[in-house]
């Protein structure tokens, strides 16, 4: 039977009560979320705090309240988010590379900034992610949904479209039937495939002015199409993305990666859980991980449900239809 842990009591003093109000959080939601998920105690007396519990998770309960006043400090606002985002990074071993012998070292600070909002990890694999978006060439990100996968890369994309180091944005999915024919579905060619396309409409919008999306498509800066649009194509010059590429067969999937031309930097997002095709066995997206995955300028990175960002419920579902494998 292990030995327990030894208890530690940490304490924390702030100088700026007026700031104690937005970091506990109202009723104290922010320190009730940091006790139950930390499982520790926090006691709150005038500008001095106390944190009861085993060692590691005392620490890092007192660098996430530190991390939050931190960010009041410089002025910012703390959310929920906010806090689930410091919880989640807390105490977190650096990703690859980015050990130091002796101490942990501080954790970097990173970000994708676009016209409308800037984006920051919320999760350490997120962190490793943005970290592969910005070195290789070609990113596979595999996970459920939640996890950020495509909002992230579409962020990447629209900062290096605003920063002049790409010159287009291709976003692309699979326009695989699910229940109907798109023969079926009323309008033109576009009609019948912007419904596929949506998501990656929205997340544009998310990034973007909504006057400089539509101006953008308009001129072909930002195209948006299904994948049987990118045959006989060599992007240069471009961020590429291709979601839901779970739904790829292997020869599509060759024939899009295979598209990618000088300066330019692909991202290829899929769930190998969530596969609609009428053979699941056949997806691209497992046979070009299994074939790519260790070939230099190729990155792969794995969500699982612990890095998914949305609701909390959201993560709950994934795990209960997931068997509770991460």
């Amino acid at each position: 039977m292990p030995a327990p842990a030894d208890p530690a009591r940490l304490e924390l003093r702030f100088d700026r009560p007026e700031l104690l109000g937005p970091l506990f959080g109202q009723y104290d939601q922010n320190l009730i979320a940091i006790e139950n998920r930390l499982g520790v105690y926090i006691a709150a007396r005038g500008d001095r705090v106390t944190i009861e519990g085993t060692a590691e998770p005392a620490a890092q309960a007192r660098d996430v309240l530190q991390e939050l006043h931190g960010k009041l400090m410089q002025g910012g606002n703390v959310t929920v988010a906010d806090v689930e985002t410091a919880i989640a990074m807390a105490g977190t071993p650096l990703l690859e590379g980015l050990e130091k012998k002796g101490k942990r070292a501080e954790r970097p600070q990173i970000a994708i900034r676009t016209r409308k909002k800037t984006i920051v990890p919320r999760t350490p694999r997120q962190l490793h992610y943005m970290q592969a978006l910005a070195a290789e060439d070609i990113i596979f990100a595999l996970g459920p949904a939640g996890t950020g996968k495509t909002y992230v890369a579409v962020a990447q994309a629209v900062s290096q479209l605003i920063t002049g180091s790409v010159d287009r944005l291709i976003l692309s999915r699979p326009a695989v039937e699910a229940g109907e024919r798109l023969g079926f579905l009323p309008g033109d060619m576009k009609d019948k495939v912007d419904p596929y396309l949506r998501p990656l409409y929205d997340a544009l919008y998310d990034m973007l002015p909504a006057d400089q999306v539509e101006r953008r498509i308009a001129s072909g800066e930002i195209e948006i199409a299904p994948l049987a649009f990118m045959r006989g194509r060599t992007l240069a010059n471009s961020f590429i993305i291709l979601d839901e590429a779970q739904n790829t067969t292997p020869q599509q999937m060759k024939m899009f990666l295979t598209r990618f031309g000088e300066n330019s930097r692909m991202v290829v997002c899929g769930d190998p859980k969530q596969v609609d095709l009428p053979d699941p066995g056949r997806s691209g997206l497992a046979d070009a991980v299994s074939r790519l995955e260790d070939i230099e300028g190729i990155a792969t990175v794995h969500f699982g449900v612990s890095d998914v960002v949305r609701a909390p419920i959201v993560g709950r579902i994934v795990a209960a239809y997931e068997g509770g494998d991460a």
